[in-house]
């Protein structure tokens, strides 16, 4: 493993003598690895900012359910010596007219004002049309390495395999579905707005009445270093 990293996160001073201390050089551009220091979030952010290259997640927040449970130090050391894989790990992608989102964890469909529903009709390749318009607060897509978070508080489940649609406070009761990965979900506004985002990236979509979204497994990676 190269050894120019870049920090990404809130609060560098901690990270910054271990990464020297264990032979790391820090820089501002063309990283061979990304250090994601802080939470999930921080992940999510990292990967919005620098596609593709190689994160390895250092724990800076005490919520990090993707941190390794091994001290930071002990992490460092280990890819410095090689004792790591790297997982390539598929991403969503959302179509909203010419613009495409992209998720590591979730694409998500909501309620634009909290204090309306909106309605919508869902369309699933293989299955068709759900039946009929649904009244809610939207739907969550997930990735399996997204499960835990924004999904699993609808649903209280996870999944390893797959792609996971979650209902969020339908008036009627909708049971979460676990579906292939290349299933595609086409969703139509009947009554807004709506607004699609994915992960936690600012660039929200406002949605109204006719706006049709397709979400569909990307063709983009996330690159994620596991220590072994």
């Amino acid at each position: 493993m190269k050894r120019a990293v870049l920090i990404s996160g809130y609060d560098d001073v901690h990270i910054k003598p271990l990464l020297v201390k264990a032979g790391f050089s820090i820089v501002e551009t063309d990283p061979d690895l990304v250090i994601s220091y802080g939470g999930d979030g921080t992940l999510m952010r990292a990967e919005i900012a620098w596609p593709g290259i190689p994160k390895l997640i250092i724990k800076g927040s005490t919520i990090c359910k993707l941190c390794n449970p091994l001290p930071n130090e002990e992490v460092l050391r280990r890819v410095t010596v090689g004792e790591y894989t790297i997982r390539d790990v598929w991403k969503l992608e959302a179509a909203v007219g010419d613009a495409v989102l992209i998720g590591l964890n979730d694409i998500v469909l909501h309620n634009e004002n909290p204090r309306h529903a909106i309605r919508y009709r869902l369309d699933i390749s293989g299955q068709g049309d759900l039946g009929h318009e649904i009244i809610g607060d939207g739907i969550v897509v997930a990735t399996p390495f997204g499960s835990t978070g924004y999904y699993r508080s609808i649903t209280h489940s996870f999944f390893e395999v797959g792609v996971g649609l979650a209902f969020n406070n339908s008036t009627e009761r909708f049971d979460h579905m676990v579906l292939r990965d290349n299933s595609i979900i086409t969703a139509t506004i009947v009554r807004g707005p709506a607004a699609i985002y994915a992960d936690n990236h600012m660039d929200v979509r406002v949605l109204h009445e006719g706006d049709l979204i397709t979400i569909r497994r990307s063709d983009q990676f996330a690159r994620i270093i596991t220590v072994v």
